[in-house]
């Protein structure tokens, strides 16, 4: 897929796109991420791509004509035959970095990462101008509740989030399917060698070799861990009967359930 970032400061986006996931994604031709500066497209000497509000106030609004002029460079929109500004055809998802839109999650970043191409519209100052909002964006999105300097980092969290779900960016084709929030729970505990340091040690479940009690251990850590930390993610997950018996048993229990008859393979 395609996807467009447009900045007024394109090192901040390109320094980030040369490193992991991301760069080896574009080596491999996965993804393919085009910086647009919003300051090429603005009329004066002096690259000004914002001013001062109408009606007053502190801060600094980006303008909109540089904003559509970029968008139409890159083909993301169209006007009708008359040449109007008004008619404007959005040719796929363009989506705008602001404190005002939708918080941005894996749901999400899955229906984009399923789109050929998306736009994203780095937001700055005290804002853009309200007819960009209005005429040029399909989405908005926030990646939480707190303010930034600029949309930048929110355009880097999307497409670092949209890219590790294309098809071969991650070395375990089906790593995303275990992620936090892939399906509405957050991700159980990892270990890796040593076995023990400094006495702490790794739990012999994971080290037993037996994997259907192995995916138990992690099922019932992933039901414990979202209860304690996102109870409300629990509501919006359909849990199976397994997941209740999960839900309500103790550690101790789980890795055992098939063992005391208490859950048949068939089940899992």
């Amino acid at each position: 897929m395609r996807i467009d970032i447009l900045t007024l400061f394109p090192d901040m986006i390109t320094n980030a796109l040369s490193h992991s996931i991301i760069k080896r994604a574009m080596d491999n031709k996965l993804v393919e991420v085009v910086v647009t500066d919003i300051r090429s497209f603005t009329t004066d000497r002096h690259r000004t791509a914002d001013d001062t509000p109408y009606g007053g106030g502190g801060g600094m609004i980006m303008k909109v004509e540089p904003i559509f002029l970029a968008l139409k460079s890159i083909g993301a929109i169209s006007q009708d035959e008359n040449g109007s500004d008004c008619g404007i055809i959005i040719r796929f998802p363009v989506i705008l970095t602001d404190p005002r839109g939708d918080t941005f999650d894996q749901q999400t970043a899955r229906k984009w990462a399923g789109e050929e191409r998306i736009v994203l519209i780095c937001g700055h100052y005290e804002g853009v101008d309200e007819r960009v909002r209005k005429n040029l964006v399909t989405h908005e999105v926030s990646i939480g509740d707190y303010i930034l300097t600029g949309g930048e980092l929110p355009a880097l969290v999307v497409t670092d989030a949209i890219t590790r779900l294309q098809a071969g960016a991650l070395g375990d084709e089906n790593a995303p399917d275990r992620d936090s929030f892939a399906d509405n729970l957050l991700e159980y505990p990892h270990y890796t060698r040593p076995a023990e340091f400094n006495g702490w040690k790794v739990p012999m479940i994971l080290q037993s070799g037996n994997h259907a009690c192995i995916d138990l251990w992690r099922r019932w850590n992933q039901l414990q861990i979202t209860r304690e930390r996102r109870p409300d993610l629990l509501d919006q997950t359909g849990l199976s009967d397994v997941d209740k018996l999960l839900l309500n048993g103790s550690e101790p229990e789980a890795p055992i359930l098939i063992k005391t008859g208490k859950l048949k393979k068939e089940e899992l």
